[in-house]
């Protein structure tokens, strides 16, 4: 878990955490971007995923972020990169042109688009 310096989160808060074998980093010392964009990743994957889900319990959880995060890196245009995905998937990029195809991730809640192999 990704979490700032702030005093409201005392040694317990940080206890319960650890106790489930998460990891707790703190962000760097007057840093204030570095939250930033912490918060601003959690902000999109509410918005584009789990606003739009009922989650059922923690595994679910679980794998619909693991679901997400890989849309997020391999798939996902990102405004800061001129429209490409941080980690492009190779494969797809070198591809010879062909009939575009759809896949659905999350149960059609993500599309994404590729082209098949002449």
């Amino acid at each position: 878990m990704v979490r700032d310096r702030d005093s409201k989160y005392s040694a317990p808060f940080d206890e319960v955490f650890r106790s489930e074998g998460i990891r707790i980093v703190k962000t760097p010392v007057r840093a204030p971007k570095a939250n930033a964009v912490a918060e601003r990743f959690v902000r999109t994957a509410r918005v584009e995923c789990l606003d739009w889900l009922v989650i059922l319990n923690c595994r679910h959880l679980e794998r619909v972020l693991r679901v997400y995060v890989e849309h997020y890196n391999r798939e996902r245009p990102h405004r800061s990169l001129e429209l490409r995905p941080p980690q492009p998937d190779k494969r797809r990029q070198t591809s010879p042109p062909g009939e575009i195809q759809r896949r659905d991730r999350l149960g059609g809640l993500i599309h994404e688009y590729h082209r098949t192999a002449a």
